[in-house]
């Protein structure tokens, strides 16, 4: 068992203390390879919508040298629409903090950072990023800003006025980390700190997330989080292979494409219910349950 708290719990429940805010700074920095100043976490409309939301969301003010707004979601659920879940993220927090009345030149730059727990989308690398371009449809060419707006903006391409998407796959990386990035992602996975390891952030990390700082009660809590994990994985993996299995019988059957598409679903919602009742008979707790498998606890109650 690792000394450490794993990072997804700790946002949950430490990191949001601003004295240990030199762990989040030390992510952000070698994440976006510019030193990162948290400000303070911002209570917005969009982080109080739901109460697990609330808890695997954090909206926080950040500063480097142009004052960026910066958005941070931590998602252990097997979203399918993850994708959109970053894009409605990123706007809510671009209106709600620009003042009535101000001009479009107020807009503040955001980046999504999303540290996901479950494989989301087709791809082999274990970072993302995503950017906007505006690219000619004719010449090929990406439309640049005019020298007057390089000026007043103080950035170099249109793709910087715009939010920009980082998504950490962490589950994917089974290698040894070789870079500081590296050496965080291993950590968020795993939730073990190397000795060798020296990323920004990770000595703060060693120091303000060790288990024995935690109470009786916490590390209760904290262990029963650990087996929900494991137990959300086994989810994954089944509904994945029961729902390809399903897909392909279905596909066949009716000669078309929509017929994988409901075979998946299908597979996937009789996995989500036949894990909900395993686990209510084993007695977790509803919401538990319910930020688990994706069911409604409505649904729950009715099995």
């Amino acid at each position: 068992m690792s000394n450490y708290i794993r990072f997804d719990w700790a946002m949950k429940r430490l990191l949001r203390n601003k004295a240990n805010f030199a762990v989040l700074e030390g992510f952000l920095t070698t994440l976006l390879r510019d030193r990162i100043k948290i400000q303070k976490l911002l209570e917005s409309e969009s982080n109080q919508e739901e109460e697990f939301d609330k808890y695997n969301r954090v909206d926080l003010l950040a500063e480097d040298s142009k004052g960026t707004l910066l958005l941070i979601e931590i998602q252990n659920n097997n979203e399918y629409a993850y994708f959109q879940r970053m894009l409605f993220g990123t706007s809510k927090l671009v209106t709600e903090y620009i003042n009535r009345g101000e001009g479009y030149d107020k807009v503040r730059k955001v980046y999504s950072i999303n540290i996901v727990y479950f494989s989301l989308g087709h791809g082999k690398d274990i970072v993302y990023h995503g950017k906007t371009e505006f690219r000619g449809i004719h010449q090929n060419d990406i439309l640049e800003l005019s020298p007057f707006q390089r000026q007043t903006f103080k950035v170099d391409t249109v793709s910087q006025l715009y939010p920009e998407y980082y998504i950490l796959k962490v589950n994917d990386f089974n290698q040894v980390a070789q870079t500081p990035l590296e050496e965080w992602i291993y950590y968020l996975n795993t939730g073990e700190i190397p000795d060798q390891a020296q990323a920004p952030g990770l000595n703060a990390a060693r120091e303000r997330l060790k288990l024995d700082r935690m109470s009786k009660d916490e590390l209760k809590a904290y262990y029963r989080h650990l087996d929900n994990i494991v137990i959300l994985r086994d989810n994954i993996n089944t509904e994945r292979a029961e729902g390809r299995a399903e897909g392909r019988a279905e596909g066949k059957a009716e000669g078309r494409a929509e017929g994988i598409a409901e075979g998946l679903e299908a597979g996937r919602q009789e996995e989500r219910r036949q894990n909900a009742i395993r686990m209510k008979a084993k007695g977790f707790p509803t919401q538990d349950i319910a930020d688990i498998t994706g069911l409604s606890p409505e649904e729950i109650d009715r099995l």
